[in-house]
């Protein structure tokens, strides 16, 4: 077990700056391989004895945080933190941190990206012209300019996401019950009331909002049905969203002209999914924040939350997840 001051990665990359700003500061940095198991978690955190985690790849149970003791800090290398079993950091003593914002641009560009690409049809084009077929003559394409998007969720990537659209002449509405009744007041956006009117008015449903209980599964047969005849749906936030088969039935009966997916339910898949077969999907591996920019934006943001703990220093509110275990004393993990 090493005596320098540790900040284990859960993955095999942290932006060379975050590794640089952690140095200045005397903390060694090291990680795991991709998507670590409970079991490969607990050898590097008993092994290393970090102060704290930068979460990118994986879960992160109590199994896992039991392993290391001295861990006060798991700070997520992005915003959600759905990966990272909060309440069992919080019995733990350990603080809870989200990049907030970090990634924001990429992925709002990620998210319009998907929606022309799923419009204009660019992905079955390409494949079909590949093929051998050119389709000019029976192809009748749309504008977007006009359309209407509704994004369920607002926050920093909503807010970057109705920029990209209303500079493409989109009509942007957004549906967000958590956001203060000013919340929307200078972005030139419609309100909606309902899950159900968001759905229902909207020419493309973008999701921007967290996964919990509550969300798991928003978009369901149900709710998918409530979708005009020939709409999109683009999902760049989390993939328990979204019921996938009955995502698949909506495809595979053309009540969705069609679908753009950034995230999925299981990550990595564990087997090749059904979706992956609809030639009227367009699916990429959760890459929508993986950028050079953000990369070093949410690294820098993680890192300096880990040696604002151990210096005793505050951060903003926005940045914790479980803010009141600062007020406690880190309980015992023996």
């Amino acid at each position: 077990m090493t005596s320098q001051k540790t900040i284990l990665v859960t993955g095999p990359y942290l932006d060379s700056d975050a590794v640089a700003l952690a140095a200045e500061h005397g903390f060694a940095v090291v990680h795991t391989p991709a998507y670590p198991s409970t079991d490969t978690l607990r050898a590097h955190l008993a092994e290393h004895a970090p102060f704290g985690v930068v979460s990118r790849m994986g879960r992160f149970e109590g199994a896992a945080m039991d392993a290391g003791p001295g861990l006060r800090v798991i700070a997520k290398h992005g915003a959600g933190v759905d990966n990272i079993d909060v309440a069992a950091a919080t019995e733990r003593g350990i603080l809870v941190t989200r990049a907030a914002g970090g990634n924001a641009v990429s992925v709002a560009e990620h998210a319009v990206a998907m929606i022309m690409a799923a419009v204009k049809r660019v992905v079955p084009m390409d494949k079909r012209l590949r093929d051998g077929h050119w389709d000019k003559p029976t192809h009748v394409g749309r504008e977007l300019r006009g359309m209407r998007v509704g994004l369920v969720g607002s926050g920093a990537i909503g807010t970057e996401t109705v920029k990209l659209c209303q500079a493409i002449g989109m009509s942007v509405g957004i549906y967000d019950p958590y956001a203060p009744a000013n919340a929307f007041a200078d972005l030139g956006v419609t309100r909606f009331d309902s899950l159900e009117g968001c759905l229902g008015g909207s020419d493309v449903v973008s999701l921007h909002c967290p996964l919990t209980s509550e969300t798991r599964h928003l978009l369901n047969a149900r709710t998918i049905g409530l979708m005009p005849k020939g709409s999109y749906l683009v999902n760049t936030a989390r993939g328990g969203l979204i019921d996938e088969a009955a995502l698949k039935d909506a495809l595979d009966s053309g009540h969705l002209a069609g679908a753009a997916l950034d995230t999925f339910e299981t990550e990595p898949p564990r087997e090749h999914l059904p979706l992956f077969d609809c030639p009227n999907a367009i699916v990429t591996p959760h890459v929508a924040g993986v950028t050079a920019e953000a990369g070093r934006r949410v690294g820098l943001m993680a890192v300096e939350s880990i040696i604002a703990i151990a210096g005793g220093a505050g951060l903003a509110p926005a940045r914790m997840v479980n803010a009141d275990v600062l007020a406690e004393p880190a309980p015992s993990h023996n």
